[in-house]
């Protein structure tokens, strides 16, 4: 593959998933039009291609309003949670201890400081699911608020760019949830124990969404190679993750004449941006069994920045292999070994005992500190001080 050919096969990849699809959010139409365009353009390169669906929700939301005294605030409302018509006495809590205490059935509760410093994982979360997390959720089902906001301040180390982030973000969680920014909610403090209106208009519609696998060469062994198809609500991905997914699809071509005892699977993961996660627990369902058979399963996530060079990490890499990959990219100066990163899909086979390794940017915890998950997440996105023009292929995207 020539290197004008490759420049642009990329563009014309970049600019289906990042324009001429929506979005690639799971559950809706888009996201089914991301990974049929993966299939069928792997499809004619002689792999051997299956669809893995499953079930998922996709969500509808509108207008919301939170009122007191006629005084309006700026309000957002929760990914995949119920809607609401509710009027009723504000209550508060800061901390754990003040939520244990607190008599909040029926009313609007508002959590913020301590308790609303991070971002709460699913209910159904199953490869990390701190105990402090759930007990939270059974005390917000126990007290049985009509309504919850959450004040929620920077928190990029967890949560990227997103300001104000929900704090809850759960199809399985059943109390209607909106949240604020950290200053709104020192306002709506001050209004604790007056009645507060909250209306948001919000529903959950069941949906589907796929893995797509596409597997060549030889059947006892084999490396899989995979990046998540799936993006955050409004955000078209170019880092995370089309550029991981081109990545898949230039390989696919690469490797169309190849025949080696070596199996190789491609995989679009669907899921590592949703609340469960839905796409990587069906992999591991079908897949498990067979994981003796991967001698190493390569992630690739948030790649082709334009400035820095890219990470390569190793996690339960056999000596020989690591020696080998250290090798080749030993006289390439764009590429460097980074430190560990876990926030991704290697984190699935790693969890199940196989050797893995992820690529992605040396100005990884930049990007999702500033970055990744924003709206103006763009194939042509950097920050607004950068006016200087991109120089190779691997920075135009």
């Amino acid at each position: 593959m020539e290197q004008d050919s490759l420049i642009q096969t990329t563009r014309l990849y970049l600019n289906t998933l990042c324009r001429t699809i929506p979005t690639r959010r799971l559950g809706t139409q888009g996201n089914r039009d991301a990974t049929t365009f993966f299939k069928e353009r792997i499809d004619k390169f002689g792999f051997h291609t299956e669809a893995q669906p499953f079930d998922c929700i996709d969500i509808r939301q509108g207008e919301i309003q939170l009122m007191v005294d006629n005084q309006s605030f700026e309000v957002f409302i929760s990914p995949f949670t119920l809607g609401c018509d509710v009027s009723a006495e504000l209550v508060s809590a800061g901390s754990l201890l003040e939520l244990e205490n607190l008599k909040a059935k029926g009313k609007i509760l508002l959590l913020h400081g301590e308790i609303a410093k991070e971002q709460l994982m699913p209910k159904g979360f199953v490869f990390y699911n701190p105990e402090e997390h759930q007990y939270v959720y059974r005390l917000l089902e126990e007290k049985k608020p009509a309504a919850i906001i959450t004040a929620t301040s920077k928190n990029p180390e967890a949560v990227g760019a997103i300001y104000p982030f929900p704090m809850i973000e759960d199809g399985d969680f059943d109390i209607p949830t909106a949240y604020i920014k950290e200053t709104e909610g020192e306002k709506l403090l001050a209004d604790t124990g007056k009645e507060v209106s909250l209306k948001m208009e919000s529903e959950r519609i069941p949906s589907n969404g796929e893995n797509i696998t596409a597997q060549k060469g030889g059947v006892k062994k084999k490396i899989v190679l995979c990046a998540h198809i799936d993006t955050k609500e409004r955000t078209p991905g170019a880092l995370d993750n089309a550029s991981g997914v081109i990545i898949l699809l230039l390989l696919a071509e690469l490797l169309a004449d190849y025949y080696g005892e070596l199996g190789v699977e491609l995989v679009a993961l669907n899921g590592e941006e949703y609340y469960n996660t839905p796409g990587q627990v069906e992999y591991l369902k079908r897949y498990n069994g067979d994981f003796n058979s991967i001698v190493m399963a390569i992630n690739m996530d948030d790649i082709g920045y334009f400035k820095g060079r890219t990470s390569y990490s190793f996690y339960g890499v056999p000596d020989k292999i690591t020696k080998k990959v250290r090798e080749v990219y030993a006289d390439k100066k764009d590429f460097f070994e980074g430190p560990p990163w876990y926030q991704s899909d290697h984190g699935i086979f790693m969890a199940n005992g196989v050797p893995a390794m992820a690529i992605t940017e040396e100005s990884v915890v930049e990007l999702m500190a500033e970055i990744t998950h924003r709206e103006g997440h763009t194939r042509d996105h950097r920050p607004e001080n950068a006016g200087r023009e991109r120089k190779s292929a691997r920075g135009d995207h």
